[in-house]
């Protein structure tokens, strides 16, 4: 089984490549190989796999489009992954899957066309920006406000003084009557009015050093305090650096995609998860 380890700025992938969907990915298999210790460590996987080949991929997607089956680290399936789907169309073009520079991606978000630019970075289109009102997140005895947002999958960004000090090695509180489903929750420094630094603690995985989804989210939430509703904004995270568009139609996000790894897993330990 053939494998590829990359990053976008440094939230980190373990991809596998099932073009007919033949491979049994389990949530105990996908937390194994996110282990850090008894695999080959990683925040998520992605399953590069044909469209037609996906029983529960969403409709209006061409059946021959690759199509990004992204799992969490614990094992859970997510809509969608803003690092990971640079990280995707780099490899397709990398491996001559797809021709570039110009390249459809599917998810459970929908289609997410990804451009693959001549220095290596990749721009996203990650669609329209759905903000779905005020609530809040609970950390270390503070309530703090947030604004909801929805890019495909579901965020809290919460602007606040500084985000160096804060402590996100457990779960932060957030209202699971307004995210049944869990949620990605972002902190918001402004640095000026169009660039911020973020930290996330994200759904199923815990703090993580970059999120694409949120980093939209994090300068929607920037926008929005400002009173504003577009803009380009330059978000930094503890992985690095990315440009965010919003639109008043869409959004998106440009940042590096780097690959450090490819192999084969050994046959003997994927059997022994099954």
């Amino acid at each position: 089984m053939a494998f590829s380890k990359g990053h976008g700025t440094e939230n980190d992938f373990v991809l596998l490549p099932d073009p007919d969907g033949d491979l049994d990915l389990t949530p105990h298999r996908v937390r194994a190989l996110c282990d850090r210790r008894r695999g080959l460590g990683a925040d998520g996987v992605l399953r590069v796999v044909r469209t037609k080949a996906l029983p529960d991929a969403p409709g209006g997607i061409d059946g021959d489009v690759w199509f990004m089956d992204y799992r969490n680290a614990d094992g859970s399936i997510a809509e969608m992954c803003g690092n990971g789907v640079r990280v995707f169309a780099r490899y397709l073009t990398d491996t001559g899957l797809a021709a570039g520079p110009e390249v459809p991606v599917g998810t459970r978000a929908g289609l997410r066309p990804a451009t693959v630019n001549q220095d290596g970075t990749v721009t996203v289109d990650m669609g329209p920006v759905r903000r779905l009102g005020r609530s809040t997140a609970r950390l270390a005895g503070r309530e703090l406000d947030g604004l909801g947002i929805d890019v495909g999958n579901p965020h809290l960004a919460c602007v606040v003084d500084a985000v160096a000090d804060l402590d996100l090695a457990t779960q932060p509180g957030f209202d699971p009557a307004t995210f049944p489903q869990g949620v990605n929750l972002e902190f918001v420094e402004p640095v000026t009015d169009d660039e911020v630094r973020m930290r996330v603690h994200e759904r199923g995985v815990g703090e993580t050093r970059s999120c694409g989804t949120g980093t939209v989210a994090a300068a929607a939430a920037a926008l929005d305090a400002q009173g504003r509703t577009t803009g380009v904004v330059t978000v930094h995270i503890p992985g690095g650096t990315v440009t965010v568009e919003v639109t008043d139609t869409g959004s998106t996000l440009t940042g590096p995609a780097e690959f450090v790894a490819e192999g084969e897993l050994a046959q003997s330990w994927w059997d022994a998860l099954a």
